[in-house]
């Protein structure tokens, strides 16, 4: 069994930063790619940033130069480093995990969310 928390999510004037993270526990053998994905009041989730094993990361246009996505790969933990907030990044950010298990599953494992505000 898998899990994955998140932290670090809260209301932040535009402009400012936040830094959230997301740590998955259990019976994990190995990461192959994590990221983060939001998604907006009446809108699809999106992609956000990832980031593939090798180091490999990707980034929405929209976030490019503002947010980077960065790993402990020894607690199995991904962050996203927020930047120069804007209103529109207003979301529920999840993050997300492809990740072989010690059973030999391969799959793909989501975290419960949390909420970003950005006030104007």
């Amino acid at each position: 069994q898998v899990q994955l928390v998140e932290s670090g999510g809260g209301l932040v004037q535009a402009g400012g930063s936040l830094r959230l993270s997301c740590a998955a526990s259990g019976s994990i053998f190995s990461i192959a790619a994590m990221g983060w994905y939001r998604q907006a009041p009446g809108k699809q989730r999106e992609l956000v940033a990832g980031i593939a094993s090798g180091g490999t990361t990707t980034y929405a246009d929209s976030v490019k130069g503002r947010f980077t996505i960065s790993t402990d790969n020894a607690k199995n933990t991904v962050y996203l480093q927020m930047n120069s907030l804007k209103p529109e990044d207003t979301a529920v950010y999840y993050c997300n995990m492809v990740l072989l298990t010690t059973q030999s599953l391969l799959g793909k494992y989501w975290g419960q969310g949390t909420h970003v505000t950005v006030s104007s």
